[in-house]
């Protein structure tokens, strides 16, 4: 599972380059129909220009980049003809006319944002896009080239906002219904154009180094086992290390924490002592428990030190992912056959991997095995090359979302950009106006328990107190659907808390700036235990769970100062689970008198 993730995962910056694209297509042909009654010159290049996007949208999933070129300088040959329509004297006269006026205003907004999108925000993406498929396809000389369009796509989010902002400023009332239309769509199009333009450029300027243009990579991946819950997401037992060499990727090693890199007598590394406080030395001493903290960064830098002293090898990054994220790509791959004629689909890897290896593989040596089998079956098929695809994007952004998809660098620079995107897995430094509450989980049974765990959270914003902070409440509901008996020993494990009872430790951290106050567990106040991680405050409460046995956290809290007195949006961060969390936000009312 470790290979086929990076490979899929060295390849989600260059899908959401392609995605950013297509997004901009969809933007492009989902308005040209609408105009006709307003302008009709500039209508028609509209409509032509329409007509166009169609085909380049096949073409750019086709991977037919060539003919997509072709197809582009066509569709700037109309967007530009409208904008000239929209720009001319008998236009200009009639945008002054007390009846059509504001509509051709507006049609005249539309066609300078159509055309700025299929002039400048376009074809840096395809050249990001070019030489990322020439790079996978062996032109190693055109990885390079890749990192020279980040700076291009940047400036096209620029220019992308400022289509946005223009038109949002229109008046829009007295506009005839089609025209208001019209506007909307561009809108909702500009809404899913902008926030991809900055991860693509950032993927634009990453890329390259991280495939070794500039020689050879090496990179850890992690594969987290969502059946005994870390705060990352699972225990990271089994990982792969890849070498990256000009764009070719190749498997150097498999491995095991418990087998290949072993428990250390000393931490690694030196801890943070707030770190240590709530985790203890285990953090630097058990590969296992790396993750027992949500701060990526330190789980990776701590398991990189662990495999440098057993390897005496130095990666140059850590990629961590799991088996959700896996059946999210292979719903819409397809399935990998396994050795020994078995299949991993979308709909059965994770039963596959997270219960049914325990319930019909006893012994670990021969779990580990099948393991490896599915990691290298599921590489060759993504070696074979699999083609992009809408479903396939949206698997990876998915998993993106989830933060099933994690990656840190050891050089600097580089880590400096993936702290700005999804893949950090970090808490924000600072929330500013938007209170941030993390509520992360670890198993404390020692089994493979947690593929029974259903979680679902509430997070409710009060209104602000008189010093600018709020009251915020989390409710967190934890459930085991374990059965009560015919378990084998392989998912029962240590049973730390019992035999059967799966113990979950949950972490909640603060607000930046904030604390938590007082909780309760199933309607009776609890005490809870306190530490703090980067600069956090973070309360600590174990929940046990027999089977079939649901449980209830309210847990009270007051944010920083949010610099605001408007209605305030909190954000929720959790541990990705073997099923996503059922979430509910409450924003905060405004204070304003």
């Amino acid at each position: 599972m470790p290979i086929e993730q990076l490979k899929r995962l060295l390849r989600t910056r260059r899908r959401r380059i392609v995605a950013a694209a297509v997004v901009v297509l969809v933007v492009l042909a989902g308005f040209g129909l609408r105009l006709a009654t307003v302008g009709a010159d500039a209508a028609g290049h509209l409509r032509r220009a329409a007509t166009l996007v169609g085909d380049l949208e096949a073409q750019l999933r086709a991977g037919d980049l060539a003919a997509a070129r072709r197809t582009t300088a066509d569709l700037q040959r109309q967007t530009g003809a409208a904008r000239a329509d929209a720009h001319g004297p008998s236009w200009w006269l009639g945008s002054r006319l007390p009846v059509a006026g504001d509509d051709l205003t507006a049609v005249g907004a539309v066609a300078d944002a159509i055309d700025a999108l299929a002039r400048e925000v376009l074809p840096p993406l395809l050249d990001a896009a070019d030489g990322m498929s020439a790079a996978m396809d062996g032109d190693a000389t055109r990885l390079k080239s890749v990192a020279g369009t980040a700076p291009r796509i940047a400036e096209a989010a620029v220019v992308a906002r400022a289509a946005r902002h223009r038109l949002a400023g229109l008046d829009r009332d007295g506009l005839d219904a089609r025209v208001r239309t019209a506007l909307h769509q561009v809108d909702a199009g500009l809404d899913r154009v902008v926030p991809m333009l900055d991860p693509a450029a950032q993927a634009a300027k990453l890329l390259p180094a991280l495939l070794g243009a500039d020689g050879p990579r090496t990179y850890l991946v992690l594969f987290q086992n969502l059946a005994e819950a870390r705060a990352t997401g699972g225990m990271p037992g089994a990982f792969a290390v890849v070498q990256t060499d000009h764009g070719r990727i190749s498997l150097v090693e498999q491995g095991t924490a418990a087998k290949t890199l072993r428990d250390f007598d000393a931490p690694v590394l030196p801890l943070d002592p707030d770190q240590e406080d709530l985790f203890t030395n285990r953090l630097g001493t058990y590969p296992a428990d790396v993750n027992l903290t949500p701060d990526f960064p330190t789980a990776a830098a701590l398991i990189r030190e662990m495999y440098r002293r057993r390897s005496g090898r130095a990666v140059d990054g850590v990629l961590a992912t799991d088996p959700v994220a896996l059946a999210y790509l292979l719903g819409a791959t397809g399935p990998v056959n396994l050795p020994g004629g078995a299949q991993l689909t979308g709909a059965t890897a994770v039963r596959q991997l997270l219960s049914d290896v325990y319930l019909k593989i006893a012994a670990e040596p021969d779990q580990d095995a099948f393991f490896a089998g599915a990691a290298k079956a599921v590489l060759d098929k993504l070696m074979a090359g699999v083609p992009m695809s809408r479903s396939v994007v949206q698997a990876l952004t998915r998993a993106t979302d989830e933060r099933r998809l994690l990656a840190w660098s050891a050089h600097p620079e580089e880590q400096a950009e993936i702290a700005r995107t999804p893949f950090a897995g970090t808490l924000p430094a600072d929330d500013g106006e938007h209170p941030t509450v993390g509520v992360f989980l670890n198993d404390g049974t020692g089994a493979k328990l947690g593929y029974y765990l259903t979680h679902s959270v509430t997070l409710e914003a009060g209104r602000c107190l008189d010093d600018g902070t709020r009251p915020l409440r989390l409710t967190v509901e934890l459930g085991s659907t374990a059965p009560g008996s015919g378990l084998p020993r392989s998912v029962l494990g240590l049973g730390l808390a019992g035999e059967g009872v799966l113990r979950t430790n949950v972490l909640v951290y603060a607000p930046s700036g904030g604390s938590p106050i007082a909780a309760k567990q199933d309607g009776a106040e609890v005490d809870f235990g306190t530490g703090y991680e980067k600069g956090r405050e973070v309360a600590v409460l174990a929940v046990d769970l027999a089977p079939g046995a649901k449980s209830t956290l309210v847990v009270d809290l007051v944010s920083g100062p949010t610099g605001t007195k408007g209605a305030v949006e909190p954000r929720l961060i959790t541990t990705p689970g073997v099923s996503p969390w059922t979430t509910r936000l409450q924003p905060g009312p405004s204070c304003e008198k």
